[in-house]
């Protein structure tokens, strides 16, 4: 079955797979690197604009490096969660120009954790390593009727199936059948290339099983501006450690 899974969802990906601008061929590691950091808790269609802008103003690795701190945040304004901005810039420089081509050498580069790093290793160095995200977890979760910790034993079941000298177009398979077809709430699975393999296409929403929520924390602002007479307005930069650190007030 292995094989098969792998060889129909990389047959259906070359010629389903979405237009996206971090796709060009060949692969950039520095743009699939800054897609992927980008691509973190934002959709697809709020980050292409972000990312282009993000590109024009600094296009490559060094150009990143070189930047003062407050322009890349200055660049990331928009997108949220900030600390994935100063990662960004904190391993641009720690890297020396190239990004390293596997997944344990990057893993020692600010801000990379398991994910990041396999996807930059998998997707642009052709490392043959697994890649887990949601949308990952959640088919696997379908194909295999995962119950529990769909997320840790999405890893171990992809690692499994990984295609040798494949990996990379069968991650991103995996990661685009998610996106598009098996979805969350309403999985288009008449258009699933792998349908007759599902263990869970009968019941699909049942998988993966559901996560208790945390409980929201409601936060209440209250902002204050001191203002001169002449019309200049006192700003002071938010400190290290605290909610949108190095940005202004």
């Amino acid at each position: 079955m292995n094989s098969t899974l792998a060889d129909r969802l990389v047959s259906w990906f070359a010629g389903a797979k979405r237009d996206l601008p971090w796709r060009k061929e060949p692969r950039d590691p520095y743009r699939v690197w800054i897609s992927e950091v980008m691509l973190q808790q934002t959709r697809v269609d709020v980050v292409i604009p972000y990312y282009r802008r993000f590109l024009r103003r600094f296009p490559t690795l060094r150009a990143l490096a070189e930047a003062p701190l407050d322009d890349v945040l200055a660049h990331w304004s928009g997108l949220g969660y900030y600390a994935r901005a100063r990662n960004l810039h904190r391993a641009a420089q720690a890297c020396g120009g190239s990004l390293p081509g596997t997944a344990a050498q990057l893993r020692t580069l600010p801000g990379f954790g398991p994910y990041t790093a396999a996807a930059v290793a998998s997707l642009a160095f052709g490392e043959d390593v697994p890649l887990v995200d949601g949308n990952v977890a959640r088919v696997l979760s379908r194909i295999f009727t995962v119950r529990g910790d769909a997320r840790a034993k999405a890893w171990k079941i992809a690692a499994q199936l990984l295609p040798a000298g494949g990996g990379g177009p069968f991650n991103e398979a995996l990661m685009e059948l998610g996106a598009t077809v098996c979805t969350p709430r309403n999985p288009a699975c008449g258009r699933c290339p792998v349908q007759e393999m599902c263990r869970g296409r009968n019941d699909p929403t049942r998988y993966p099983s559901p996560r208790r929520r945390a409980q929201r924390l409601m936060l209440e602002w209250r902002a204050l501006a001191l203002r001169r007479r002449d019309g200049a307005v006192l700003l002071a930069r938010r400190p290290t450690g605290t909610l949108f650190a190095g940005l202004w007030d």
